[in-house]
C-alpha cells in the first residue's frame, strides 16, 4: 500500500510541477518520474536548509515533492 501512496504523491507532484512550469503535464509516467525524483531532491534541499514543513503527512509529501520537482525542472532547463 505504501508504494501506491508514493506513486500517487509522485503523480500529483509531477502534474503540479508541469502545470506550474509549462502549463501542461508530462504524461502519466513522466509525472510520476518527475514527482518521485522530486521527492528525493526536495527532501535533500529542505534538509540542507533545515526546513520542516508542518501539516498532514500526505500534504507534506506532496509539497516536498513539488519543491523538488520544480527544482529539478529548473536545473534541467538551465543545462539544456
Amino acid at each position: 500500500m505504501n508504494i501506491l501512496v508514493f506513486l500517487l504523491v509522485g503523480l500529483i507532484a509531477g502534474w503540479l510541477a508541469g502545470q506550474i512550469s509549462q502549463g501542461k503535464g508530462y504524461g502519466c509516467i513522466g509525472n510520476i518520474l518527475i514527482g518521485v525524483l522530486g521527492a528525493f531532491v526536495g527532501g535533500f534541499v529542505l534538509d540542507l536548509l533545515n526546513i520542516n514543513l508542518g501539516g498532514g503527512e500526505i500534504v507534506n509529501a506532496i509539497i516536498t515533492s513539488l519543491i523538488g520537482a520544480l527544482t529539478l525542472i529548473f536545473i534541467t532547463r538551465i543545462i539544456t
